[in-house]
């Protein structure tokens, strides 16, 4: 019988450097690990000392760091049992129970190691501290300068040491340090209460400058929330650091000026928002309206971000939902373009302001690091803005905001050991990265396209579309009169815009034509592939037998063959309507009936049509419905119709998917609708401008625009059903007249 032995885990003492010095990134986590604790302690306020420094930062043999807090302190018990002990389960345990501290606050640690971030500052650490109700402070010295960086020799001497091998004295003594009485801080004279915790570091490790000192007290004020719509007003935890007995006030009106801009500049203001994880739903104030979108909407279900996250049309999300819970947000758009107007313009320096802030994570009004900082992409934006298409995300530096989490709301959005950002388990960190990356890609699609639109619109379109160019010639003329010189120089002025107008409407048009035939292809060549792919499958099998040299089944051999045949048919008839939108094989307008177009686009999406299940049905009241133009114009109105109604459709999960085409010859009108969800009432200004889309990432903005352009070449038309009598379907109903002046 095999002898049984049991062993316990004896820890290396080096497990110290990892708990501390390597898992810490730098001396600013380090820190802001340190100030954790005080908060957790209820302090109301923490002093962080650089002493004894040269002017330069530069760390001399006498040089300290101080931390200093008006917090509840430690007795005795409680540094035996738990501050001695890595990974102690005291915090976890007062989270289970109560998870919160006397003065209410949300406990923030619970691993049991922020403590040890001391080491990645010095190796000689005394800490000072008295408990609430106690005559005595407690003295603990840690003297780790006689041992290596990695705790494998002792005094030069190389030897196995464990954990156990360290020592750590302690002692008790009259209270002489935490005493009360006044104490001054920043430029408030403050009393000091008989207890907290002072921790003196020395023998210092690392390096300092003034620039990482601000960069500390940068973090040191941002620890709490910047934004005003999640501070209650009431400074209860305040964080001051000195420099000797100086107080640094690196930037001191910075929260003032951002706090200016984000009211007065912002083009976009989301205020008050919140995601409820049970109705499935984003509510906010939008530029101080109330709005909602629930994640059904097709227009969420249609993003990029959701769909490859939660499958087509949210399949994904409708079996499970989302693992992270609910959350508040808010976020402030700006506008880094030389055209904004006046009222949202930014100077350089307010862009530098910005460029320092970006979407900060808090965790029960305390930040998550290093999410927020001017180098953090932890949403992903620029890495999506170099790899797809800058133009479809809002850049991180026009972004500003916050999103809160709590411990109670989102137990699985759990903390990275390093402090660096949340874990990446299971489906939670990334279910609350893609809602969040879903709903700033909405803003980016709607709210401030159409804001962009607004100001094209107002700008370049009006002053073409009005002529005013030409107003402007024939009122220099009349100001002119009797000016030989001047009138000629006008003339000359007029024909050459005139000319080079003409040319660059011709240019438009061409590549507008352009653009339209390719949308069109691209359409049309899916079903080309699909089919292809088939033949191709279905010859490399016959090929395949052939080679086997077999005996060939003749009945089997005609049946393979007139499959390929199918779909070569299939691909010639596909390709010979696609032939019709090239400019080589364009005719004359002549009069066409609209019919016949119709059901060559029903053919080209025959195929999608029965797999989406989506049923079409092509009515005709009246005498037959004729244009007289191309069949390229019909054709690519058509396609962009039936591609944008088949899209939206998919993103629904409506038992019955319905597309109607009514074409009524007495009205010169077709209708073309389906039961999708419709447009907006906000986006019907905006549907037929240029690289306006709904579709996000995968939408290009140009269907409908380009479908408009050429029917109003044609003198024809294009809009929105505007009264519910010309609705034929509950949702999208696009009404074309083919009546022009003409006829």
């Amino acid at each position: 019988m095999a002898k049984i032995e049991h062993l316990k885990i004896r820890p290396y003492a080096r497990l110290l450097t990892m708990l501390g010095e390597q898992l810490i990134k730098n001396e600013r986590i380090a820190l802001m690990e340190l100030i954790k604790n005080s908060y957790d302690a209820d302090a109301e306020w923490v002093k962080v000392s650089f002493l004894d420094f040269d002017e330069n930062y530069k760390i001399q043999s006498n040089s300290k760091i101080v931390i200093e807090d008006s917090g509840h302190g430690m007795t005795l018990e409680i540094i035996k049992k738990h501050w001695l002990n890595p990974a102690t389960p005291e915090k976890k345990i007062r989270k289970a129970k109560k998870g919160t501290t006397e003065k209410g606050r949300i406990l923030q640690g619970d691993k049991g190691i922020g403590r040890f971030a001391i080491l990645k500052l010095g190796r000689v650490i005394t800490i000072i501290t008295r408990a609430k109700g106690e005559d005595t402070e407690q003295v603990v010295d840690y003297d780790f300068s006689l041992y290596d960086d990695d705790f494998l020799s002792h005094n030069k001497k190389e030897k196995e040491l464990f954990l156990e091998d360290l020592s750590v004295a302690v002692s008790s003594r009259p209270s002489q340090t935490i005493a009360p009485g006044p104490i001054l801080l920043g430029s408030q004279k403050l009393r000091r209460s008989p207890y907290g915790t002072r921790i003196e570091i020395s023998n210092l490790k690392g390096s300092w400058s003034e620039s990482k000192v601000s960069d500390v007290y940068r973090d040191i004020s941002r620890l709490q929330p910047i934004f005003d719509t999640l501070n209650s007003g009431k400074k209860d935890f305040q964080i001051f650091i000195y420099k000797n007995d100086v107080a640094l006030n690196f930037q001191e009106k910075y929260i003032e000026k951002l706090q200016k801009l984000l009211e007065d500049r912002a083009v976009i203001k989301i205020e008050n928002g919140s995601f409820d994880s049970v109705k499935n739903i984003f509510t906010f104030l939008l530029n101080g309206l109330q709005t909602s979108i629930f994640l059904s909407d097709p227009l969420i279900r249609a993003d990029t971000f959701f769909a490859n996250r939660f499958g087509k049309a949210g399949r994904i999300f409708d079996e499970r939902g989302t693992a992270c819970g609910s959350f508040k947000f808010g976020f402030y758009i700006f506008d880094f373009s030389a055209q904004s107007p006046m009222k949202f313009k930014l100077d350089k320096d307010d862009k530098e302001i910005l460029k320092e802030h970006r979407i900060y994570l808090y965790r029960d009004g305390i930040r998550v690091y290093p999410y927020g900082d001017p180098e953090d992409d932890w949403l992903r934006i620029d890495a999506l803005r170099g790899t797809i298409s800058a133009g479809a995300f809002l850049s991180n530096d026009q972004v500003v905001g916050y999103v809160n989490i709590s411990q109670k709301n989102n137990p699985d959005l759990k903390d990275k050991t390093n402090r660096e950002g949340l874990l990446d388990q299971g489906d939670a960190t990334e279910d609350f990265i893609t809602l969040i990356q879903t709903l700033l890609s909405y803003l980016r699609k709607k709210p401030y396209a159409q804001y962009r639109l607004d100001l094209e619109n107002k700008k370049v379109l009006d002053i073409f579309r009005t002529e005013q160019v030409i107003k402007d010639i024939d009122e220099l003329k009349a100001a002119t009169p009797g000016n030989s010189k001047a009138q000629d120089i006008i003339d000359r002025v007029e024909k050459g815009y005139k000319a080079e107008r003409q040319y660059l409407i011709q240019r438009a048009e061409t590549t507008e034509e352009l653009a339209g035939v390719g949308l069109s292809v691209e359409t049309a060549s899916h079903d080309i592939m699909g089919i292809m792919a088939k033949v191709f499958a279905n010859l490399d099998g016959l090929i395949k037998d052939l080679m086997a040299s077999n005996e060939i089944d003749k009945d089997e051999l005609l049946k393979e063959l007139q499959s390929i045949r199918g779909g070569m048919s299939f691909i010639e008839a596909q390709l010979k309507d696609i032939q019709l939108l090239f400019k080589s094989s364009k005719q004359r307008r002549k009069p066409i009936l609209i019919k016949e177009i119709v059901e060559k686009v029903e053919r080209i999406y025959k195929r999608l049509l029965t797999k989406e299940n989506i049923r079409l049905e092509i009515r005709s009241v009246g005498s037959p419905l004729i244009a007289k133009t191309t069949d390229a114009v019909l054709l690519q109105l058509l396609l962009n119709l039936m591609d944008n109604a088949i899209y939206w459709l998919m993103q629904i999960s409506h038992k019955e998917k319905k597309i109607e085409i009514l074409l009524d010859g007495n009205k010169c009108q077709m209708i073309f609708a389906d039961n999708g969800p419709g447009v907006s009432k906000d986006d019907v200004p905006y549907i037929f401008e240029p690289f306006y889309s709904g579709k996000g990432q995968e939408g290009r903005g140009l269907g409908l625009y380009i479908a408009r352009q050429l029917l109003e070449r044609n003198d024809y038309s294009i809009d929105l059903a505007d009264i519910k009598a010309n609705k034929i379907l509950p949702g999208a109903n696009f009404v074309v007249n083919f009546l022009s002046e003409e006829k």
